[in-house]
């Protein structure tokens, strides 16, 4: 009995340890870019492709994972799903080419899916009055590991070099699958439902997105007008709609989508795609704006090695928010605390528009938006599990967490295309750039928040009527 109680209070702390891998892995993106092409010999554009390749392979293996964790098997899942993001992790660090650097990259996309069987594990296996909380938790781990995961790339990658801060994300998986094996309990869930897995719908939706995520990372290069990027967002457009076809008609889909019919449903997918991509816009330009020279007006002019260190802020702000929404959680609407992230993460753009040539306006800046985000992140996925069946719960909130990935790539795009046509002659992007590209996250964060506002007065309006 005491073995089971001990195993029950390890078990979320253990969870949030495995979830941490996708928060490192995440950090080895937009920090690293300029020393993967300094240390490959590649161009800058190519060396993105270290994003981009991680960005498509994540958004294939997110929903098959979520599907994947709905079954039986959700221990073996992760530990497979580690193993496969350790071997990645090791590859990159000894490349001895862009192109093997590559492959070790694509296989660290999985850990964006690793999220989706945590809280799948979590509803299985946690008390009944833990659930809604360990949710919340897992689900800003990720916002606020990044907080976490920059400054300590930024300091092994100043001081050793980039391979050191990918033998640093192996050595960290590695711990995660000893806990797991530790922790999580051996065998397989006899309370799932054993369903045949939707082949085709899952390679229908990988088809999609990776067309889809292909064609917005690659658009500011390309060029939106071009026939490149018109051709694959079409066929993108294509992939998708003959899913959702295949998807509503099938009997054990993917992805239920007849579950957006669902009010909060709907609502948690729709704010993810809005704030994952204000989101990016803001950490995205915050983070050049720290590396690049103060000649241009507005950088900071930091290291590699201190440049992590304004997403710390960003780290702090979303475990405050998070440990507010565990104990407010039962007296303040989940509905609610949307509008409210989103109040916070509009205000933070609006900041960072407004005032971004000191350090201490950037880490303020920062601190806002991890107040919004753990407090919007945290509701997305506890409405969805309040509102839909415990066998659908993988699933659902792995294609939340792919519309995030989905808004964060639109939000790099923007940012990108506006920063590539504000580039002055040293090849830094122009003051004018910068503030655009603010601007941009700073609306985009007021119409989620106004949308939000007036679905709420709807609501209220229907309930008194």
């Amino acid at each position: 009995m005491n073995r089971v109680a001990e195993t029950r209070s390890a078990m979320v702390p253990a969870l949030i340890y495995a979830a941490l891998s996708t928060a490192i892995v995440s950090s080895l993106g937009m920090l690293l870019v300029p020393s993967i092409s300094l240390e490959m010999g590649v161009p800058v554009s190519t060396a993105q492709w270290m994003l981009t390749l991680n960005l498509l392979a994540g958004a294939i293996a997110t929903p098959v994972m979520g599907r994947l964790s709905d079954g039986p098997h959700k221990k073996k899942l992760l530990l497979v799903s580690l193993t496969i993001i350790l071997a990645g992790s090791i590859i990159a660090a000894v490349a001895p080419n862009f192109t093997i650097f590559l492959i070790g990259r694509a296989l660290q996309g999985l850990s964006y899916g690793i999220v989706a069987v945590t809280i799948s594990l979590a509803r299985r296996y946690v008390a009944e009055h833990q659930v809604q909380g360990s949710i919340s938790s897992l689900s800003v781990t990720v916002a606020t590991g990044i907080g976490i995961g920059y400054p300590l790339t930024g300091i092994i990658a100043g001081m050793t070099g980039f391979r050191f801060a990918f033998w640093f994300a192996a050595l960290f998986v590695l711990t995660a699958i000893i806990v797991v094996i530790r922790v999580i309990p051996d065998g397989p869930d006899e309370h799932a439902l054993k369903t045949p897995f939707d082949s085709k719908g899952a390679t229908l939706l990988g088809l999609g997105l990776g067309t889809l995520l292909l064609g917005i990372s690659e658009g500011p290069h390309w060029g939106w007008s071009s026939l490149s990027t018109i051709s694959v967002l079409i066929l993108a457009a294509a992939l998708l709609l003959v899913w959702i076809r295949v998807e509503l008609r099938s009997e054990h889909p993917l992805i239920n989508l007849r579950v957006f019919r669902n009010g909060d449903v709907l609502l948690a997918n729709l704010t993810a795609i809005g704030l994952g991509a204000a989101m990016y816009i803001g950490l995205s330009v915050a983070s050049l704006v720290a590396q690049s020279p103060a000649t241009t007006g507005y950088g900071l002019s930091l290291p590699v090695f201190w440049a992590g260190f304004v997403m710390f802020p960003l780290s702090v702000g979303s475990f405050t928010a998070n440990r507010l929404v565990r104990r407010l959680g039962r007296r303040i609407s989940l509905a609610t605390l949307l509008p409210v992230g989103a109040a916070f993460m509009a205000s933070a753009g609006t900041l960072l528009w407004l005032a971004h040539t000191q350090l201490w306006e950037i880490l303020l800046g920062m601190l806002v938006f991890g107040l919004g985000m753990g407090a919007a992140y945290a509701a997305m996925p506890a409405l969805i599990a309040r509102s839909v069946a415990t066998q659908e719960l993988g699933s659902s909130v792995s294609f939340n967490q792919v519309l995030r990935t989905i808004g964060s790539s639109f939000g790099t795009a923007i940012s990108g295309a506006v920063i590539a046509a504000h580039t002055g002659s040293d090849h830094h992007a122009t003051g004018t750039g910068i503030n655009l590209s603010f601007e941009i996250g700073a609306v985009l964060c007021l119409v989620v928040f106004v949308s939000l506002l007036v679905n709420a007065g709807v609501k209220r309006s229907h309930r008194a009527s």
